[in-house]
């Protein structure tokens, strides 16, 4: 001890690490706690004996009692003259004891656990029946658990509210009247049916939404909930079909059974066509799952038992695909086309939508509207959106034209890309998106031009764009064959200045989009000299898993295809050239100004053609 404690001197007055003085002074520590325990340890107990001093106390006929414990192998020993008793241990079995006891008659007491033992063994065994007990309960929980889901795996996913509070209205819906009043009647029909059930009219049964994506058929749904004021489910067709046989024809069933026992109500399945489809199609014969589910639903919506008052309400942007059954009257009585809006319809759509955007004064929204034909709901919904992200990451306080151009520019072709240097590349470039231009606005019947920009954007090294018409769904053949002529007029433009042998790949889009367009004014609209004849047809049956577009007729027809389509494009292609060749200073007059600002906007370059053709007698288009 005193050469450790002369060790921890020495060491805390040389210059050492404090860390080093600590562990030794807890070493220290630590080995003065064991000695002690040591020493502890080492003292004898005066309460306790051993079992020989035990029986030389009993030769010495020192003790005057002994009380044995046989259960836990203890003595305890009173001795004359002391009031403690002392402490023995015993052997397992002690005879000679007990005899040596006898024979000096010393008085002792035997405690013999046979009692304690039976009692002790008793609580053992009911306590590990009671653990044998919990163990089943838990175990039968489980099961009853998995049971209850494995039942209401069938139930309908439905979302369910007794009054849809959607915070949706018709005045948020813009841009699609017609579709509006027909389903405000729908609205009358449940909350007032005795204007119409007098006169002997019976509430519609189904109401399906036919439309492209995002022109507001979801949205209108939202709006009849929050418009009806009756319980309203919600689901969609993909819900209904799992990879269990039957689960979707059980939640058929349970989804009308609650709408019967809510009635009347509402019940919106999106999507539909994801269980509507036509039957007897595709894989999976007549015992196909999805099959089975629409079996179900059209036994629901207008089988032998009735559902009066339940209105069910569908969207789809394939109706195409949809079974006939499911369109037949009883079942979806009104078919509502909601379409791409005109151009009031979009001016109203972006009056609800920039109600919550900070707009500058200067903003018009009919000049947006003019500039966005073909735009859906969503479309203009996500370019205003876009407009204000673009204001706030350039840090200004209300959203200005600058950043609707910029954001009509990004939603139609894409991010904005990092300009091209000043090179044989960008001049190419050039020359191929001024004869797009030039070509569209000297060829008559085509659309005007909205801008043209070496600004790549998305894949494209440079852009055209020409405004679409308002007009949707009739085209005329001179405007076809001017799509075709503008479309030819990038590649064209690269073999006037550059050579034949300078082309680029840059027309690979345009080649196949002009291929597309003449294939189908020859085979499928008539446009040609085989006469009205509809030689292919566009049945795009993805279900079925092949494009049967290609019609039946010979190989001389088809020869003959081949021929129509191609004089279709070279006669488009040698207007174009014309109009190039005619033009050639515009043209390279354009491309300059083009590579100093990269970007014409269609008006500018209007004016400058006009300038143009009013200092040159040269003809300006075909």
């Amino acid at each position: 001890m005193k050469n450790i404690s002369q060790l921890v001197l020495k060491r805390s007055k040389s210059k050492q690490p404090k860390l080093k003085l600590k562990i030794l002074s807890a070493a220290l520590l630590l080995s003065q706690t064991f000695l002690t325990a040591l020493e502890v340890q080492a003292k004898p107990n005066p309460n306790s004996l051993s079992y020989s001093e035990l029986i030389q106390e009993i030769n010495q006929e020192q003790v005057v009692k002994v009380q044995i414990d046989e259960s836990n192998q203890k003595a305890l020993v009173t001795l004359k003259g002391q009031s403690t008793p002392k402490r023995v241990s015993l052997f397992e079995r002690n005879p000679e004891l007990i005899a040596r006891l006898r024979s000096k008659n010393v008085e002792f007491d035997v405690n013999r656990p046979g009692d304690n033992a039976a009692i002790y063994g008793l609580l053992t065994n009911l306590l590990f029946l009671f653990l044998l007990i919990g163990f089943l309960m838990v175990i039968v929980k489980r099961s009853a658990n998995a049971s209850g889901q494995a039942m209401n795996f069938a139930k309908s996913k439905a979302r369910f509210q007794i009054e849809a509070k959607t915070g949706i209205t018709f005045q948020d819906v813009a841009g699609i009247e017609e579709a509006k009043e027909e389903l405000e009647e729908v609205i009358t029909f449940l909350k007032q049916p005795e204007k119409f059930t007098a006169i002997g009219a019976k509430i519609p049964k189904g109401v399906l939404l036919i439309g492209p994506p995002g022109t507001g058929k979801t949205l209108l749904a939202k709006a009849i909930a929050g418009e009806a004021g009756v319980p309203f489910f919600s689901i969609s067709g993909s819900e209904f079909v799992e990879m269990f046989v039957g689960v979707g024809a059980s939640r058929v069933r349970d989804l009308f059974k609650k709408a019967k026992e809510n009635a009347p109500c509402l019940i919106f399945i999106d999507e539909i066509d994801a269980v509507g489809r036509q039957r007897g199609v595709g894989y999976g014969g007549g015992n196909d799952e999805r099959e089975q589910t629409l079996n179900q639903m059209l036994t629901e919506m207008d089988g032998f038992e009735g559902n009066t008052g339940i209105i069910v309400i569908a969207a789809t942007n394939r109706p195409d695909v949809l079974d006939v059954a499911l369109l037949r009257p009883g079942r979806f009585d009104r078919q509502v086309t909601v379409d791409y809006p005109d151009f009031n319809g979009r001016k109203e759509i972006l009056e609800v939508h920039a109600r919550n955007k900070k707009m500058d004064p200067e903003i018009s929204l009919e000049m947006i509207a003019r500039r966005t034909p073909g735009f859906t709901g969503a479309d203009l919904a996500n370019l205003l959106n876009e407009a204000a992200i673009l204001t706030g990451r350039r840090r200004k306080e209300a959203i200005t034209m600058v950043e609707v151009n910029d954001a009509i520019d990004r939603v139609v072709a894409g991010m904005e890309g990092t300009p091209l240097v000043d090179s044989k590349s960008k001049r190419l470039i050039a020359y191929h998106e001024i004869g797009h231009a030039l070509i569209g606005s000297l060829y008559p019947g085509h659309r005007p031009l909205e801008k043209v920009t070496l600004i790549p954007r998305g894949r494209a090294a440079g852009l055209t764009w020409f405004t679409p018409s308002d007009e949707q769904g009739l085209t005329t053949r001179s405007e076809l064959l001017a799509q075709v002529a503008a479309t030819l007029g990038g590649r064209v433009a690269e073999e006037i200045v550059f050579g034949h042998d300078e082309v680029t790949t840059g027309a690979l889009s345009d080649i196949e989009k002009v291929t597309t367009l003449v294939r189908d004014m020859v085979t499928r609209l008539g446009m040609s000299d085989l006469g009205l004849v509809a030689l292919e047809h566009d049945n795009n049956n993805s279900f079925l898993g092949y494009d049967n577009r290609r019609g039946e007729y010979s190989e001389d027809v088809a020869a003959s295809i081949d021929l129509q389509i191609r004089a279709l494009v070279m006669q488009c292609y040698n207007n174009a050239r014309k109009i190039l060749e005619n033009n050639r200073p515009l043209m390279d007059h354009l491309v300059d100004i083009l590579i100093e600002q990269e970007t014409i906007e269609g008006d500018h370059l209007r004016e400058i053609i006009e300038s143009y053709q009013k200092n040159a007698n040269i003809p300006a288009s075909v």
